[in-house]
């Protein structure tokens, strides 16, 4: 499966409450036409918790209608109900999706058995390919190798997207795992470092802004040209933890306002993010060069 590289996970433009399909339909054009190969849409950065259902799968619909199998779009299907979940996977499927993103349940904090019953169970509803999401900064469990390992064994559940920020899971997952599996790492500032341990790409917030120096990243890596890596990684280093100042995808929507790729509006409980923060975020992207 040819999942790998830079994976913008997408925002959801608003306008006026409203989900704006019109920027959502630029901004996938603009970030293909950079060098993105792939999407995912309604993830945690496309605000997916605060999309009805029927919200949810018209965005998953939209991308996949405009991508048009130019790239792979991992849809974001996971919820904390199994069956919410399923349902969300089975429209992914049907709707063309190339793979589905399936988030570790959060708030109801389920166990290592409560995982691998939730994923095997989202996995044999559907052969669609399967990306299991482990981030326990916002879902508070942490799925363990052990129970990725199991879970492996499963033929559709083909990799993972990691944000435990953890450098040794995929080393130590690759001479565990009995089978190829894809790993994508969900954190942008520790992403070179994580093709170092046996990565295969990014599903990156900051490829909403910077699609072109994200996707060369991983082009360049592929090659072997590690100099110009190190040198685009550099240039990228104050930007990624400038979207992060306050939580996403406020920061990330607001440069993508200045790009003039979408308004900045978020829906609550997020808030605007404050006036300070924009400077920030605006003096990274000049130093950049994301804007002049």
């Amino acid at each position: 499966m040819n999942i790998k590289g830079s994976i913008p996970a997408l925002i959801t433009p608003f306008k006026n409450g409203k989900i704006d399909f019109l920027s959502f339909s630029k901004i996938i054009e603009w970030s293909i036409n950079e060098g993105s190969h792939g999407f995912v849409p309604c993830g945690t950065t496309g605000e997916s918790p605060t999309l009805s259902h029927n919200e949810h799968k018209k965005v998953i619909e939209e991308c996949i209608k405009v991508v048009d199998k130019r790239v792979p779009v991992i849809a974001g299907t996971g919820s904390n109900s199994t069956e919410e979940a399923i349902d969300f996977t089975l429209h992914a499927k049907d709707a063309g999706a190339d793979a589905a993103l399936v988030v570790t349940p959060y708030y109801n904090k389920p166990t290592q058995s409560g995982l691998f019953l939730h994923f095997s169970k989202i996995a044999n509803s559907s052969n669609i390919p399967i990306i299991i999401y482990n981030i326990p900064g916002r879902s508070v469990v942490d799925m363990n190798i052990d129970t990725m390992k199991e879970l492996s064994k499963i033929d559709n559940i083909v990799g993972v997207k990691d944000a435990t920020n953890d450098l040794m899971r995929p080393l130590l997952s690759r001479q565990t795992f009995k089978k190829e599996f894809i790993y994508l790492s969900g954190e942008d500032g520790t992403s070179v470092a994580y093709l170092a341990q046996g990565g295969d790409g990014c599903i990156s917030v900051t490829a909403n802004i910077a699609p072109k120096i994200c996707s060369q990243i991983q082009n360049y890596w592929k090659d072997g040209n590690i100099k110009l890596v190190q040198k685009l990684n550099n240039q990228l280093a104050e930007l990624h933890y400038a979207l992060f100042i306050e939580s996403s995808p406020g920061p990330v929507k607001y440069a993508a306002s200045l790009l003039n790729l979408c308004d900045e509006e978020t829906r609550l409980p997020l808030s605007p993010i404050k006036e300070s923060t924009k400077k920030i975020i605006k003096e990274t992207m000049q130093k950049s060069g994301i804007i002049s």
